[in-house]
């Protein structure tokens, strides 16, 4: 449903409230300004990359109350209230997550633009699902765009991250 029919002007200035990161941000917004604007502009969290800025790429993704969503397409009103997950919340304390890391030490990423979009999808794919198959780690990231690789890194960095949390039973 549009803004005008719910008899709001684009023109309106909102308060928005939510936690970031763990963290209670809030700031007034136009009812245009999208959360990834917010997030960019107003929070100063520039880790939520802008590509198509249609929802098509991924490079946008954030976690809203625990789920996927594409920033570039969520209105910062919608998101009153909610907990925000970015790409710099996954770090703790300086230090790169174990995805993060594995990632890293697979080389999973060539430029890093789509990284964000990547991580934080895969995040939200192992808090519902910690021992995902490779099909199922490669059908949640379906939806990301990456121009520099083919995948396979990615996918290598991803499962190497499963696997290091779920070790397995050698003896």
């Amino acid at each position: 449903m549009s803004l005008s029919a719910k008899g709001l002007s684009t023109d309106e200035i909102f308060q928005v409230e939510l936690t970031v990161n763990g963290e209670r941000r809030e700031g007034a917004v136009e009812a245009r300004k999208t959360l990834a604007d917010f997030l960019r502009e107003d929070l100063a969290l520039t880790g939520t990359h802008l590509g198509c800025e249609h929802g098509v790429c991924g490079a946008c993704t954030v976690l809203v109350d625990g789920e996927p969503a594409r920033s570039c397409l969520m209105l910062a009103v919608q998101a009153r209230g909610s907990a925000v997950l970015t790409i710099e919340g996954l770090a703790q304390k300086g230090e790169l997550s174990s995805l993060q890391q594995s990632m890293w030490d697979n080389h999973s990423f060539q430029c890093g633009f789509c990284t964000p979009g990547f991580l934080m999808q895969i995040t939200a794919l192992l808090e519902q699902s910690p021992n995902p198959t490779e099909g199922e780690v490669r059908e949640a990231l379906s939806g990301n765009i990456c121009r520099c690789t083919g995948y396979q890194s990615i996918v290598k960095g991803v499962m190497a991250a499963i696997a290091s949390s779920n070790p397995k039973d050698v003896s």
